[in-house]
């Protein structure tokens, strides 16, 4: 999808790259849970379940974490500090007039939150469909080493390949 306009792609791209690997107070696995929580609130599977595996390399928890919050996130074994940050994302998600108070991580919280729900109604919107737990795999290891697009000499190349790869049924 993010090849279909490159221009549009790489401006995505480069706002993931920021809001999930870039400078904040927040680690990239909690980033990539905030972004795999609120995609699972907001129903897209293929944002929520590639984001959770993102989620799994950075916290090397083989889903672990991620299963708690999703089934019980007042159970979930996590700090105070993060419940209330997905807490926020669940304001967030549901209305941004929810969320009153300012402080970075706050800030980076409300951003993500805010970036996935566009990012989620971008996905579901274009019709992407869900991937085997084998391609998310692949996928997380691409993802929690970055988000930039490739050149733009290798869009062709990378569509070709995509073309190629037998679908599921």
């Amino acid at each position: 999808m993010l090849f279909y306009k490159y221009s549009t792609g790489n401006a995505l791209s480069n706002l993931a790259q920021t809001l999930l690997l870039g400078k904040s107070p927040l680690n990239s696995g909690e980033r990539e849970l905030i972004a795999a929580y609120v995609s699972h609130l907001n129903a897209c599977e293929f944002c929520h379940s590639s984001h959770a595996a993102a989620c799994n390399v950075h916290l090397d928890d083989q889903g672990k974490l991620i299963s708690e919050v999703i089934t019980n996130l007042e159970t979930a074994n996590l700090p105070a500090k993060m419940k209330a940050l997905l807490k926020i994302a669940a304001k967030v998600q549901e209305s941004g007039k929810r969320v009153s108070t300012n402080e970075e991580e706050i800030h980076d919280t409300v951003l993500i939150a805010a970036a996935f729900c566009m990012f989620n109604r971008y996905v579901d919107g274009l019709g992407a469909s869900s991937a085997s737990p084998e391609e998310y795999a692949e996928m997380s290891n691409r993802m929690s080493k970055g988000y930039k697009m490739p050149p733009r000499f290798l869009k062709n190349l990378v569509l070709k390949l995509m073309r190629k790869r037998p679908t599921n049924p």
